[in-house]
């Protein structure tokens, strides 16, 4: 792992802004799209009738709008779909996949190239990194990887408050691993996975030549991680780059000069599922994914995480906005 300290680009997240909400919840999917009435929608272009379709996806608020967003698209296509959105953490979800729990899910590509696939050094370029991993996934594990989001959801941390205060502003990672390798009661709030992960922790601590001392790290959920740095219990948090909370909570992200690796996200198809309707894969999830650039993403998940919304129902409104499904 020691040459993944090479710099990455690294583009990060827009601040979120606010959409008008149609009401809805999760039981809502199965009912929120009919082909029937499609007309001139996206989903109406294809028939889907017979296909059965398991549809999963990780466990924080971007990747339920995105599981929710492919339920609705394939139903409205026809499909018989198994909703499993929220399963679990990245290795739970890939499992899934390849045992063929599910068929399909929302994955980022440099998430598959260095944890699915045990890579190194990563292509900074999008187009470049999606396509290697697309390439050497199918060989290896007949995993078929459709459409490119342009938002790249990259690993960062955020500042609390009280330690942006004290920093006189925002803060780089060398100044972030700097301040808490001299305050020894400062803490930075992780996820479970993130201090083991190969694009995790190790890329900081390799560019900045500091090492987090175990005592220092406290292991938390995802979304309380953003309340905790909010309330000023963590000194630093790790966030996604794409998430509507760190404006809406006053979080202040931390400058990262290019060390985290790119996070363009893609729909990871078990290559049998894909042969039974490979023109309605290619076509419905590029529709979803073409739009949504960071600050959509950004957009759609402040309204999840920050306004209390239901992933089903933002991700109706999108589907209908995109005109995927019907209204």
């Amino acid at each position: 792992m020691g040459s993944m300290s090479k710099k990455f680009a690294v583009i990060l997240g827009a601040s979120a802004l606010a959409l008008a909400a149609c009401s809805s919840d999760s039981g809502d999917s199965a009912d929120s799209g009919s082909g029937d009435s499609g007309g001139d929608t996206v989903a109406s272009q294809y028939d889907m009738s017979g296909i059965d379709l398991s549809i999963g996806s990780k466990d924080f608020d971007e990747q339920l709008i995105l599981g929710q967003m492919m339920v609705q698209a394939y139903e409205a296509a026809g499909a018989n779909v198994d909703d499993k959105v929220n399963l679990g953490g990245t290795a739970v979800a890939r499992e899934a996949l390849l045992s063929g729990e599910i068929d399909m899910y929302m994955e980022y590509n440099g998430t598959g190239w260095t944890v699915h696939l045990g890579q190194e050094d990563p292509s900074f370029d999008p187009d470049e990194l999606t396509s290697g991993v697309r390439e050497m996934d199918a060989a290896e594990n007949n995993i078929v990887w459709v459409g490119q989001s342009p938002f790249n959801n990259t690993y960062g941390f955020a500042s609390s408050p009280a330690a942006t205060e004290a920093n006189g502003g925002p803060f780089t990672l060398q100044t972030m691993m700097e301040y808490v390798r001299d305050n020894p009661d400062a803490v930075v709030c992780m996820e479970s996975e993130f201090p083991d992960r190969p694009d995790g922790l190790i890329l900081t601590e390799t560019a900045t030549g500091i090492e987090l001392p175990d005592a220092q790290q406290n292991i938390l959920d995802t979304g309380v991680i953003y309340t905790e740095t909010a309330a000023d219990n963590c000194d630093f948090g790790e966030v996604f780059t794409t998430d509507g909370r760190i404006p809406a909570l006053g979080l202040t992200l931390v400058e990262d000069p290019g060390v985290n690796i790119l996070y363009n996200v893609s729909a990871t198809i078990r290559q049998d599922t894909y042969d039974e309707a490979p023109d309605a894969f290619d076509g419905i999830t590029d529709a979803i994914l073409a739009p949504l650039d960071n600050i959509k993403m950004a957009e759609l998940n402040a309204r999840v995480s920050a306004e209390g919304e239901e992933p089903a129902a933002v991700a109706r409104d999108y589907l209908i906005e995109q005109g995927i499904i019907a209204g």
